[in-house]
């Protein structure tokens, strides 16, 4: 299923590091399925995160086809990723362009970052840009079913490792 992102700027009260209040415009990113949607959960997810007034500005489709956090990164880098294909029937390259969102701390990070992504493809490709992003953090969408999931999952695990274990003592017992 694909995922349509939305970007959203947000103008709200921020209190700075110094403790005085300015009026500041974020963007954040969500997925949704239409920009009801879109205007509805950037609302719940910034009712929880701020306590004072604030306006949705606007509300646009973004153009990520992937985003991919990391764990220890702090900033959002889009990365321009061209994937070379060859043309059967006139035989030249032809480029497609692609934009992901890749979580990382610098642009070589991000690089990196980009790089580890696209591990997975066949095909070739290059990165002819990054750039750092106005996004200042990601709300995927979640139905409450991943956790679920997960916890099937290592109850799952759980049970596997009890059986193996039980299967090992049963050898060495023979």
């Amino acid at each position: 299923m694909s995922v349509t992102w939305f970007e959203c700027k947000v103008k709200y009260k921020k209190t700075h590091e110094t403790g005085e209040q300015k009026m500041t415009t974020d963007t954040y990113l969500l997925d949704a399925v239409s920009f009801t949607e879109a205007e509805a959960r950037i609302t719940e997810e910034m009712t929880a995160y701020t306590s004072e007034d604030f306006r949705i500005m606007n509300i646009k489709v973004a153009n990520f086809s992937e985003v991919h956090p990391f764990e220890n990164s702090d900033r959002w880098f889009k990365s321009k990723v061209s994937l070379v294909a060859m043309d059967q029937e006139s035989g030249k390259e032809k480029k497609t362009n692609i934009y992901l969102l890749v979580q990382a701390n610098d642009v070589k990070e991000a690089f990196e970052n980009t790089t580890t992504a696209m591990e997975e493809t066949m095909g070739d490709y290059n990165i002819p840009s990054i750039t750092e992003s106005p996004i200042l953090d990601v709300f995927p969408y979640f139905t409450g079913e991943e956790e679920q999931l997960e916890k099937f999952n290592v109850l799952d695990s759980d049970e596997t490792q009890k059986e193996e274990v039980s299967e090992e003592t049963e050898v060495q017992e023979v």
